[in-house]
């Protein structure tokens, strides 16, 4: 699939979108493990996961380890999904067509392969303005 053609991915399709996939946060896991939905969310302690949401792209997943609450260092993971996925509803056709942020999600655990050491950062400043609205309530930019 070329960046250009987009379909709708859902669990009997995903098969056919390729990785490498990313995921952002801020825990310190090892290879083998497995980052599963039913936990907080990672921005917002009102929020328990029914997903694990991952990218297809490397700074899309940085800005999520930036944004996520806790004390260690942001990091990226490369994660291999263990079940089916889909296109991330928050994210695909909201502000335009497709998913060009190749944002997914799983019910199914992710696990961890590898883990990615240098990615392109956002602004501090854009950091900063997202940390306050999603502190004034506006979760859904990110979640």
């Amino acid at each position: 699939m070329h960046d250009d053609e987009w379909f709708a991915v859902s669990a009997e399709n995903c098969h056919q979108v390729e990785g490498p996939f990313f995921h952002g946060t801020r825990a310190d896991l090892s290879v083998g493990d497995l980052l599963r939905a039913g936990f907080t969310s990672n921005y917002d302690d009102r929020i328990v996961m029914n997903h694990v949401y991952f990218t297809a792209v490397p700074k899309g997943a940085g800005l999520a380890a930036e944004m996520a609450r806790g004390a260690g260092r942001p990091r990226v993971y490369v994660v291999a999904p263990t079940g089916g996925f889909e296109d991330d509803p928050n994210v695909t056709n909201k502000k335009f067509r497709g998913n060009p942020t190749r944002s997914y999600r799983s019910a199914s655990p992710l696990r961890i392969v590898g883990e990615l050491e240098c990615w392109e950062p956002y602004d501090a400043q854009f950091i900063g303005e997202l940390r306050r609205r999603v502190q004034e309530g506006m979760g859904e930019i990110i979640n």
